[in-house]
């Protein structure tokens, strides 16, 4: 995974949301290794982790889908309608958990599993704390046929006439799982351009991130889970 956007220069303000003491533990003193990431709270419980979202001002929050209580789907979404401006990133193990699909509707900037690297976890935090939104292509496949055809409460597809025929194309290749990088190379424009087409899809199609456009392209029947 790489991580194209550029670090912020303040250290990136971190909240672990896990349920399981060791794996805050282990992400904590990880990042306590960088200079770039800090972590300034734990929370056992989605309650803790929407109320520190608030109070401490993080940029991030890693998110447990699993915790006891209000449960990570339902805290990213009491953070979403909060003051908080913090991304959420959940935290899940994919194979046994069925809420992924319900967590990116809720708000969450994008997820993680937790058997990648930790160099890959990292970098997801910086890439999420910079404003973008972070979903692997090849989890995103596997997301989508596992999930997509079963969402908890369905939404009408969204109406599509709004945008030009080069962005459809673009919105096709995001729901894919294409970096801004890959879309480029593919639609031989310059990321500069690639990112603009980016800019638009979410103006017009009234998408909070990268996340929600996946869902959109899915939704709207142009990408399908065999692809």
């Amino acid at each position: 995974m790489s991580d194209e956007s550029p670090r912020p220069t303040e250290p990136v303000r971190v909240v672990l949301a896990d349920d399981q003491p060791l794996v805050r533990t282990a992400l904590r003193m990880v990042m306590a290794e960088t200079t770039d990431l800090d972590v300034v709270g734990e929370a056992g419980t989605g309650e803790e982790a929407a109320r520190m979202a608030v109070e401490l001002a993080p940029d991030v929050v890693v998110m447990d889908i699993r915790m006891p209580g209000l449960n990570g789907i339902e805290a990213t979404e009491r953070i979403a309608a909060s003051p908080s401006t913090a991304h959420v990133v959940v935290l899940t193990t994919f194979d046994d958990d069925a809420y992924v699909y319900g967590a990116l509707r809720a708000g969450a900037a994008g997820f993680l599993v937790k058997d990648m690297a930790l160099d890959d976890i990292l970098a997801a935090v910086r890439v999420v704390a910079a404003g973008d939104a972070l979903i692997a292509p090849g989890v995103t496949r596997r997301l989508i046929k596992e999930f997509a055809g079963r969402p908890a409460s369905p939404a009408p597809r969204r109406p599509l006439t709004s945008i030009t025929d080069r962005e459809r194309e673009v919105l096709v290749l995001v729901g894919s799982g294409l970096s801004n990088a890959e879309i480029a190379e593919r639609l031989c424009i310059s990321v500069a351009t690639a990112k603009t087409y980016l800019t638009r899809l979410l103006a017009k199609l009234d998408a909070r991130d990268r996340v929600q456009l996946v869902i959109i392209a899915y939704e709207a029947g142009l990408v399908s889970a065999s692809r």
